[in-house]
């Protein structure tokens, strides 16, 4: 298995320990950035990791950001992207279990190391379980290929146009 990881600035040491642990457990992990902990804003690094889950030149993702909120949002705007924030072990599990997440989002400001480390672990490890739940996922995959047709979505409030 291949991974793609990123993170922003308040990630970033999250995700060079998660690096290191991916390594240790023998998963080839392509590190996107950022690089340091200078300021970076997190749609940017979440739609290089997403991009290449949805394009299928990876099999999973991982994004870290101080909630791990904003990196999912971003990362759930790509057709074929089901990513998960998930901060502790059941919902990493059901994540793949019952929704097939192919991205995993941490927040590197709410979990400690350790916590982490197991989340991704159950995470990697966890099959999806496919029966009634690939009918849901179906449905998902259509509302997508609608929203592809080229109608324009709706405005963010506070930010029209």
């Amino acid at each position: 298995m291949k991974i793609v990881l990123g993170s922003d600035h308040a990630g970033f040491e999250l995700k060079e320990d998660l690096r290191s642990y991916l390594a240790e457990m023998k998963i080839d992990a392509l590190d996107l950035g950022t690089y340091s902990e200078d300021s970076v804003d997190y749609p940017d690094v979440a739609v290089k990791v997403a991009e290449k889950v949805a394009r299928g030149e990876v099999e999973r993702g991982l994004l870290i950001c101080g909630s791990g909120i904003g990196m999912s949002i971003v990362a759930n705007r790509f057709a074929g992207v089901r990513a998960a924030l998930c901060n502790d072990l059941y919902t990493a599990r059901i994540s793949r279990e019952h929704n097939n997440a192919n991205i995993l989002a941490l927040g590197g400001r709410l979990i400690g190391k350790g916590l982490a480390r197991e989340i991704l672990r159950v995470w990697l490890e966890t099959e999806f379980q496919g029966g009634r739940h690939e009918r849901r996922l179906n449905k998902i995959a259509a509302l997508e290929a609608k929203a592809g047709s080229g109608k324009k979505p709706l405005p963010i409030r506070g930010i029209e146009k």
